[in-house]
């Protein structure tokens, strides 16, 4: 049961991280470009909507910092051998 357990974990954070950050990534530029404003191509145009503007911009801002902590949490041991630092002193070391 243990190893169903661990193989659900990593299918359940594969799902969230491989189709997940994807998806936020896509709506942020959706939000973002129809925050922008501008003309469609059958000349309506649109007024800018600042509110989902700033939504974009947060949603690549977070997936920047998912995708930032994700690379520190896997070198996170070569960091702490080569230099010292310890990026997540919270959690245990292995």
């Amino acid at each position: 049961m243990h190893y169903l357990e661990s193989i659900f974990k990593v299918l359940v954070v594969g799902l969230l991280l491989g189709a997940g950050l994807p998806a936020l990534f896509a709506t942020g530029m959706l939000a973002y470009s129809f925050g922008a404003g501008g003309e469609e191509a059958d000349h309506v145009i649109h007024k800018p909507n600042p509110p989902l503007k700033y939504l974009g911009i947060f949603l690549f801002l977070f997936v920047a910092f998912v995708i930032v902590t994700a690379v520190a949490w896997i070198t996170r041991a070569t960091i702490m051998h080569h230099f010292g630092i310890d990026l997540f002193p919270m959690f245990p070391k292995k």
